[in-house]
């Protein structure tokens, strides 16, 4: 049986790729020149870089962006025993990210229309014990900063963003990364700002947490062989900071243009609405980075959702389920609740399709693919 082509890929990182290949090259080439593979001018140069464009102070590069959220927490003082909260309809990688810090996870639902975390979910949550909360801006959308930054204040907790899909996303005059005490990021391949391999980094206004960080990260070492903290080996090499320095001016350009093949999916899916087919609300207006673009199919569709994914298959239409399990129904975390604790995010599961999505996406091909699913 011979497989179907791909018409429509669900991502495709050579269309960034190949017009700076000689830039990356040549920042290998001088990496492996100078030999400085870790800790080195490449990790300086970026997280300085990254920091100024997310509109803070200070970034601390680690291997990844679940070390990032564990470190991060430790950093921002989040102890054993205390109480966490984060939608349940997150990748697994933020309740791992709490857990390793010790501290607790208090799983919420979410907006069903948005997909965000419903912050007056969280609210009810909050119990003496409760030390952060954690907004995912799941799908390249952040989480309402004035609303964040109203319910922290009220309730004196931190804010610790997961903006992991969120690469200079903006809402309400705040880019992701810039509303709480930190935040963390991957560069995980296919992120808006992505890799050659895995990489996280935290940001942060306070100098106190960026050096803990930096300590954390590196043995609990602030000073060679001096360990003054229960640390770890987590850092971004050098190798993968130089890649992400080049590619990091191109990433507003690249935003932009995830931001009009969206709005185009938009106009070509409007008059699917009637029939059940509906994207995932944008509150955000341009601040939407568009990491993917995910739509819904509700009752009201003829059709149920991995009916419909396997007819783009068909079609050679590659499409992904982000997510497809919610995390207290994961078989390892279900001590964090049970069938029916978090409706939406249960019923979201069911529904949700993420479309072909990457900067280069063309407008022939989103028209093939909302042909496809009509």
């Amino acid at each position: 049986m011979s497989s179907i082509p791909t018409k429509v890929p669900f991502v495709n990182l050579s269309l960034q790729h190949q017009p700076i290949q000689s830039q990356i090259e040549q920042v290998i080439g001088e990496i492996i020149q100078r030999g400085d593979f870790i800790l080195g001018q490449a990790l300086t140069e970026f997280e300085t870089a990254f920091a100024a464009a997310s509109g803070v102070q200070y970034g601390v590069g680690v291997a990844c962006g679940t070390d990032a959220i564990a470190l991060g927490l430790q950093a921002c003082g989040i102890h054993p025993g205390d109480e966490v909260i984060l939608p349940a309809n997150t990748f697994i990688a933020t309740i791992i990210g709490v857990i390793q810090a010790k501290a607790i996870p208090i799983l919420v639902d979410c907006d069903p229309d948005t997909a965000l975390l419903d912050l007056t979910a969280a609210e009810t949550a909050i119990t003496s014990k409760t030390k952060a909360i954690i907004p995912v801006h799941l799908y390249g959308q952040m989480v309402s900063p004035r609303q964040l930054l109203d319910l922290a204040n009220r309730h004196d907790i931190i804010i610790f963003e997961d903006a992991a899909q969120a690469h200079l996303a903006e809402r309400e005059g705040y880019r992701a990364g810039s509303i709480g005490k930190a935040a963390a990021f991957s560069f995980y391949p296919s992120k808006n700002l992505g890799s050659f391999g895995d990489g996280g980094m935290l940001i942060t206004n306070d100098a106190e947490i960026a050096q803990k960080m930096r300590t954390l990260r590196n043995y609990g070492a602030p000073s060679k062989y001096l360990h003054t903290e229960i640390g770890t080996n987590s850092r971004l090499d050098n190798l993968q900071a130089a890649v992400l320095n080049v590619k990091l001016p191109y990433l507003e350009k690249w935003n932009r243009d995830r931001t009009l093949a969206a709005q185009y999916y938009n106009t070509l899916l409007e008059p699917l609405k009637h029939q059940g087919i509906v994207p995932i609300a944008n509150h955000s207006h341009s601040g939407h980075i568009y990491h993917l673009y995910v739509i819904r199919v509700t009752e009201k569709s003829p059709i149920d959702r991995n009916t419909l994914q396997e007819k783009l298959a068909r079609d050679g239409i590659q499409t992904g389920i982000h997510y497809p399990v919610p995390c207290h129904l994961q078989p390892a975390y279900q001590n964090l609740g049970n069938r029916g604790d978090f409706p939406r995010a249960e019923t979201l599961c069911e529904q949700i399709l993420s479309l072909p999505m990457y900067p280069g996406l063309s407008n022939i091909q989103i028209e093939q693919v909302v042909k496809a699913i009509v």
